[in-house]
C-alpha cells in the first residue's frame, strides 16, 4: 500500500509539473499578446492560429541554439545555477493545497518561505560566477532587495498563521467558505500582491536584471539553454505567486474553473503592471519596504495576535 501511495505522489508531481510548465509557456504568450495591445500592436500572430505555437518555437529556437560559457567563469555554479532555480521554482508547488493529499503539508507555509528564501542564492550565484561586473552588480542588487522586502512578506504569512491558527494552506479554504479574506483585508491584499511583483523580480522592481543600466543584470553572460531556465523560473514562480494570492486571499478552492480564473486574472495583473509603470528608483524601493510596508504588516501582525490572544 505504502509502494502504490509514493508512486502515486511520484505520477501526481510530474503532472503538476508538466501542467505548471505548459502554463508557463502560455503566460509568455499571454504577455507578450497584453504587451502588444497595450502598446498599440498586435504581438504574436504569424506562428499557427493566432500565434498560439509561438511559446513552443521560443522553447525550440532557445534549447538547439548554441551553448557558451564565458572562459573565465566559474563552470560548475554556472552551469547549474539555473537547474537550481527553475528546480526550487517547480518544488515550491509541493505546497499546493490539493485535497486528494498528493502531498499532504501541515507546515506548507513554512515550506514556502523555506524554498523562497532559496531564491536569491540562484540569483546571487548566478551573478558572481559569470564573473562579469555587470552580472555580479545585478545580483547584488537582487541580494538587498530580497533582505528589504522578504522581511515584510513573512509578517504578512505570520499575520495569517495567527488568523487561520495553523500553517497548513488548506485551512484557507475553511475559513473563506461565505466570505473571501481580500473582502476583509485589502490593503494588506495590495501589501502583499506589491511584494509578490518584487518577489518575482518583476517591474516596477527589476533592479536585478535592469536592462536600462546594467544590460539584463545577473543573467547577462546566459545563453540558449541557460537563458531558457532562467526565463521558465521566473514565470513559474509568478504563477504560483498568483495561485497563493488566490488560496490566501480569495478563496481556496483547487477544484472549481473560478479558482484558475481568478489565478489567471492575478498573473494578468502582473503583466498590466509591467505594461504601466516604470521602474522605480533603487532607494525608493529601500523606503517602500523599510518606512511604509514594514510598519503596516507589523501592525496587521499585532492586530491578528491580539484578536487571537482574545479568542483563546
Amino acid at each position: 500500500m505504502l509502494v502504490v501511495e509514493l508512486f502515486m505522489s511520484i505520477v501526481g508531481g510530474l503532472v503538476l509539473m508538466i501542467c505548471v510548465l505548459v502554463g508557463v509557456a502560455f503566460l509568455t504568450l499571454l504577455e507578450r499578446k497584453v504587451l502588444g495591445y497595450i502598446q498599440v500592436r498586435k504581438g504574436p500572430n504569424k506562428v499557427g492560429l493566432l500565434g498560439i505555437p509561438q511559446p513552443f518555437c521560443d522553447a525550440i529556437k532557445l534549447f538547439t541554439s548554441e551553448q557558451t560559457y564565458p572562459l573565465l567563469s566559474n563552470y560548475i555554479s554556472y552551469y547549474f545555477s539555473p537547474v537550481f532555480s527553475l528546480f526550487l521554482s517547480l518544488l515550491v508547488w509541493m505546497c499546493m493545497p490539493m485535497f486528494v493529499k498528493l502531498y499532504s503539508f501541515n507546515l506548507g507555509l513554512l515550506f514556502f518561505l523555506c524554498c523562497t528564501s532559496l531564491g536569491v542564492y540562484t540569483v546571487m550565484v548566478a551573478g558572481w560566477s559569470s564573473n562579469s561586473n555587470y552580472a555580479l552588480l545585478g545580483g547584488l542588487r537582487a541580494v538587498a532587495q530580497t533582505i528589504s522586502y522578504e522581511v515584510s512578506l513573512a509578517i504578512i504569512l505570520l499575520s495569517f498563521v495567527f488568523l487561520v491558527d495553523g500553517y497548513n494552506m488548506s485551512l484557507f479554504f475553511e475559513y473563506q467558505v461565505y466570505l473571501w479574506f481580500l473582502v476583509l483585508m485589502f490593503p494588506l491584499a495590495l501589501v502583499w500582491f506589491t511584494s509578490c511583483l518584487a518577489e518575482t523580480n518583476r517591474t516596477p522592481f527589476d533592479f536585478a536584471e535592469g536592462e536600462s543600466e546594467l544590460v539584463s543584470g545577473f543573467n547577462i553572460e546566459y545563453s540558449s539553454g541557460g537563458f531558457a531556465l532562467i526565463f521558465l523560473a521566473e514565470y513559474a514562480s509568478i504563477l504560483f505567486m498568483s495561485m497563493l494570492f488566490s488560496v490566501i486571499f480569495m478563496g481556496c478552492n483547487v477544484y472549481e474553473i473560478n479558482f484558475y480564473f481568478k489565478l489567471l486574472f492575478i498573473s494578468f495583473l502582473f503583466i498590466w503592471v509591467r505594461g504601466t509603470l516604470p521602474r522605480f528608483r533603487y532607494d525608493k524601493l529601500m523606503y517602500l519596504a523599510w518606512k511604509c510596508f514594514l510598519p503596516f504588516s507589523l501592525n496587521y501582525l499585532l492586530f491578528f495576535l491580539s484578536i487571537s490572544v482574545l479568542l483563546i
